[in-house]
């Protein structure tokens, strides 16, 4: 069998409003309770089981999708539309701008508990 990511916890500071962001951001499906949390499955059939942190420190954690271009586009387009602050760069030192690695886009923003994530349209190392 080949070994597949299929699911990964991300602790929010309000499980509801932070799988509800993901989810329109991502223009995917609404948040589905499972037990104590609440998912969001990618097109991968990864899913992002959000749970409240219940008053435990968050720490943040980097989640990297990559999307098509057009994906690409509604994304950054919803982005913008929402005012959130965007980085060319993980430092976020290069604010209101994108890159371009590897002949792709990709930008890197946070989520309401202050994670940060990343869409690109080429993967890191690709020709």
């Amino acid at each position: 069998m080949a070994i597949k990511l299929n699911h990964t916890i991300v602790h929010s500071k309000d499980k509801g409003a932070a799988a509800t962001f993901f989810a329109e951001l991502f223009g995917l499906p609404a948040p589905k309770p499972f037990y104590t949390f609440l998912d969001v499955e990618v097109a991968n059939e990864v899913t992002l089981a959000f749970l409240d942190a219940d008053g435990m420190e968050i720490q943040m954690q980097h989640y990297a999708f990559l999307v098509s271009e057009k994906e690409f586009d509604q994304i950054f387009g919803r982005i913008k539309a929402r005012g959130l602050k965007y980085w060319a760069d993980p430092g976020q030192k290069q604010a209101g701008q994108i890159n371009h690695h590897f002949g792709g886009r990709g930008v890197y923003f946070e989520d309401l508990s202050g994670h940060l994530l990343e869409i690109i349209t080429k993967p890191y190392g690709s020709e």
